[in-house]
C-alpha cells in the first residue's frame, strides 16, 4: 500500500506530466520527484493488482507458486515505498516509509525461503506486514494534516489494517484457501491504490490549470 504524496500540487514545481523546471541532478530530488508522481502511484497499484488477480483465477496455485508471487508483489512493494518515503518534504515523516520499505523486503525475502514456504508461516508474515504497514500508513495520515487526498490514504490504511488482522485471525486451512484470501485482498488493496493514484492526477491537472489562469497576459 501506498501514500499520497506529501505536498499539494503546485504547477510551477511539476504540472501533470511531470517535474518543472530541472534543478541539480540530485538523486534525493530525483526520486522526490518519482515518488510524486500519479503514474508511481499507479504502478504501485498495479503491482499489486496483478498477483492478486493471478491468485483469484489461479486458485488451484500450489503453495510454492503462492509463495513466490506474494515473496515478488513484497519484494516490489518494498522498492515502491522506499521511493515514495523521498516525496515527504520533512525529513522526520520518511522514517514510516523506510520501515515498511525495510519490513516488506524482508518479508519477501522470507516467502521466497523454501523452510518458510507452509500455510502457517506465509500467513503470518503477510499479516504481519499488512498489518504493520496499515497502522504506520494510518499514523502518517493522522500527523500529517496537510496530507493531500487524507481520506484516501487513511481508507487505505483502515483497508491494509483490517486485511492484516483478517489473515492473522482467520488462517487458512489450505492453499487453496489461501489463495483466494490473499488474492481478494491484494485486489482490494491494488484497486484502493488505483483510487489514490487517479485522485492525485486530477490534483495536479486542477493545479496546472489554476496556475495557467493566474499567470498574466
Amino acid at each position: 500500500m501506498t501514500t499520497s504524496p506529501g505536498r499539494s500540487p503546485d504547477a510551477g514545481e511539476h504540472g501533470p506530466d511531470g517535474p518543472g523546471p530541472a534543478r541539480a541532478a540530485d538523486p534525493a530530488d530525483l526520486l522526490a520527484a518519482v515518488g510524486r508522481s500519479w503514474t508511481w502511484i499507479l504502478a504501485s497499484a498495479v503491482a499489486t493488482l496483478v498477483p492478486g488477480i493471478l491468485l483469484l483465477v489461479w486458485p488451484e496455485a500450489t503453495l510454492h507458486v503462492v509463495a513466490v508471487l506474494i515473496g515478488l508483489y513484497l519484494l516490489a512493494a518494498g522498492a515502491f515505498r522506499f521511493v515514495e518515503t523521498f516525496a515527504r518534504p520533512e525529513a522526520g515523516h520518511r522514517l514510516p516509509g523506510l520501515l515498511l520499505a525495510v519490513l516488506s523486503v524482508l518479508a519477501g525475502v522470507l516467502c521466497l525461503r523454501d523452510p518458510l514456504q507452509t500455510i502457517t508461516a506465509l500467513s503470518l508474515i503477510v499479516g504481519l506486514v499488512w498489518l504493520v504497514s496499515g497502522l504506520l500508513t494510518l499514523h502518517t495520515a493522522l500527523a500529517a494534516r496537510d496530507l493531500p487526498h487524507r481520506g484516501f490514504v487513511l481508507g487505505a490504511a483502515v483497508l491494509a489494517v483490517v486485511a492484516g488482522v483478517v489473515v492473522l485471525a482467520l488462517p487458512a486451512e489450505s492453499a487453496r484457501a489461501l489463495t483466494r484470501l490473499l488474492g481478494l485482498w491484494l485486489v482490494l488493496l491494488g484497486l484502493a491504490e488505483a483510487g489514490l493514484a487517479l485522485a492525485w492526477r486530477a490534483a495536479l491537472r486542477r493545479g496546472a490549470a489554476a496556475d495557467m489562469f493566474a499567470r498574466p497576459g
